[in-house]
């Protein structure tokens, strides 16, 4: 159930994220070399998928690529301002390179720190 007094402020998020990447950083560097993290590809499920509830996720299961995310977040920074990027598409792929930090701080996971 959704509680409508909760709100999330864009500036509250874009602080968090600061707080985590420095620790991040302090953790793994400030390049993490992803040939030798050991993982690239993990399963995804789709947006309209992991939100409806109402059905098993069976069909809407796919397998996302951590190196495409990485490689599609670079295209993002070398576009121009003037094309809207697509939100929804690109917050995935951050999604995607974030889950794999989050995978690579879990206890026992051998990440290589750069």
């Amino acid at each position: 159930m959704v509680n409508v007094t909760d709100v999330l402020k864009v500036d509250d998020l874009r602080r968090v994220c600061g707080v985590l990447l420095d620790m991040v950083e302090e953790r793994f560097g400030a390049e993490i070399d992803l040939a030798g993290v050991g993982v690239d590809l993990y399963w995804n499920v789709d947006l309209e998928t992991a939100f409806d509830l109402r059905d098993v996720p069976g069909s809407g299961i796919d397998v996302g690529q951590c190196g495409d995310d990485v490689a599609e977040l670079h295209a993002l920074l070398r576009r121009p301002a003037d094309p809207v990027p697509t939100l929804w598409h690109d917050l995935q792929h951050l999604a995607g390179v974030l889950r794999l930090l989050a995978y690579l701080d879990l206890p026992g996971v051998n990440a290589s720190e750069s």
